[in-house]
């Protein structure tokens, strides 16, 4: 057996959600941006271990304005690119220390999650299934969400300051909501939905002062940038999928 050949059955038995989402036939420019992403995400989460807040300042406002870059190049759909543009604006205003601009943040982010939601929920002209194609959410995965959310805001009510209580039990279902439906794009995008979930309760652990865990800004840029990445190839692989899938029936009817 070739080499190649030997290459070739290993990557078949990669589940798909965990492959590097460059699709074949990619040019060189939706590489090159895939790399930088890569760089900037390193330099960025280096940055955080170290402790050199210089290299936080100058990576972070990258991360998303390069993943959206990366997902142009391969024809992501308005509601995907706008749903990241709103988490920069979210990245930038919590570099800021200020309660006025965590809310500012919250509220960013809180509009990207609407894109998402919309975005999964976004029927096809052709059928009454979803864009992008037919895998539905589970009401046991919709009860886990339920019990994560009642439970995560009814531990950290009574410690999280009076103003931002409303505010932070808003935005909480709002992303469990979003966290909840990314599933129906499959594995990769429901696990990016997870992890953003995870990133923003780091954030509300630490809101509440509760005991954190050694560099704590490492984690939640690190599960942050993970989902926003998962989320964004989940969708643009189950776009694909389906434009296969469209195809495929078009050309057997």
């Amino acid at each position: 057996m070739s080499a190649t050949g030997s290459t070739e059955r290993a990557g078949s038995r990669t589940p798909a959600w965990v492959r590097p989402a460059v699709p074949p036939g990619s040019g060189p420019a939706t590489r090159a941006l895939l790399v930088a992403f890569a760089v900037a995400t390193a330099v960025d989460l280096g940055s955080l271990l170290a402790g050199w807040h210089t290299g936080h300042l100058i990576a972070k406002p990258l991360l998303m304005p390069l993943l959206v870059a990366y997902v142009v190049t391969l024809g992501a759909p308005r509601l995907l690119i706008a749903a990241l543009l709103f988490g920069w604006g979210g990245d930038l205003a919590l570099l800021f220390d200020a309660d006025p601009a965590f809310l500012i943040g919250m509220g960013s982010f809180a509009a990207g999650h609407v894109c998402y939601l919309v975005l999964f929920g976004r029927h096809s002209l052709f059928g009454r299934h979803s864009l992008f194609g037919r895998r539905r959410t589970g009401p046991l995965l919709g009860a886990a969400y339920a019990a994560a959310l009642l439970s995560t805001v009814t531990l950290l009510w009574s410690d999280l300051p009076a103003e931002l209580r409303i505010p932070v039990a808003g935005y909480s279902l709002l992303l469990t909501a979003m966290a909840y439906r990314s599933s129906v794009l499959g594995r990769r995008a429901g696990l990016g939905g997870a992890l953003f979930l995870l990133s923003d309760t780091l954030i509300a652990t630490g809101v509440a002062e509760w005991p954190q865990l050694p560099r704590p800004d490492f984690w939640v840029m690190a599960t942050y940038v993970a989902a926003q990445y998962l989320l964004a190839t989940g969708a643009l692989a189950a776009q694909r999928a389906y434009g296969r899938e469209a195809l495929q029936g078009s050309t057997t009817s």
